[in-house]
């Protein structure tokens, strides 16, 4: 089950997300588990998840590439949080699988990369909850492009529709 950062007023309760399992592709990964890792340090300050997310970084990437691409991780995942309208739901540390706001931070990147902006923009909106996406926005593109400089393209494939926020097909493991 998912867990929910909260960012949504007092009272709301938390949807259940539906997931998918990891995707086999280093790009995706990097990712999905550094949102979930990043956001999850942010919601609770436990240093657990930052180390995680750093761990993950690191081994794919060396450290030199880790530290610059976690500082755009960071800001994106800030202004995530920050903007966010609703909860922002979250798979527990280690799952095997991605929820659905995981997936549209993964949709968000690619859309970044890949120039699609029209998905870019819906799956902002709806992974904020917001059609005030600027400050999310900017945080994407620089992730986007940090990530790209490391030669860590994401799939096209992973540009989802923001009304799914998954395609199972391209998230199984190998």
């Amino acid at each position: 089950m998912a867990n929910s950062a909260s960012n949504a007023p007092a009272g709301q309760g938390a949807r259940s997300a539906k997931v998918v399992p990891l995707p086999a592709r280093a790009p995706e990964r990097l990712v999905g588990v550094g949102f979930r890792c990043w956001l999850a340090g942010l919601s609770t300050g436990d240093i657990k998840c930052w180390e995680e997310a750093w761990n993950t970084f690191s081994g794919m990437l060396g450290p030199e590439k880790a530290k610059t691409l976690l500082l755009d991780l960071s800001k994106f995942v800030r202004a995530v949080k920050a903007n966010a309208q609703r909860d922002i739901e979250i798979s527990p540390a280690g799952c095997r699988s991605f929820c659905r706001d995981e997936c549209l931070a993964i949709s968000i990147i690619a859309a970044c990369q890949h120039g699609e902006r029209q998905a870019l923009k819906a799956s902002v909106s709806a992974l904020i909850g917001s059609e005030d996406i600027g400050d999310t926005l900017n945080g994407a593109i620089a992730l986007a492009a940090a990530l790209r400089s490391t030669n860590q393209l994401l799939c096209a494939d992973s540009v989802c529709p923001a009304t799914c926020g998954l395609r199972a097909s391209r998230r199984r493991l190998m």
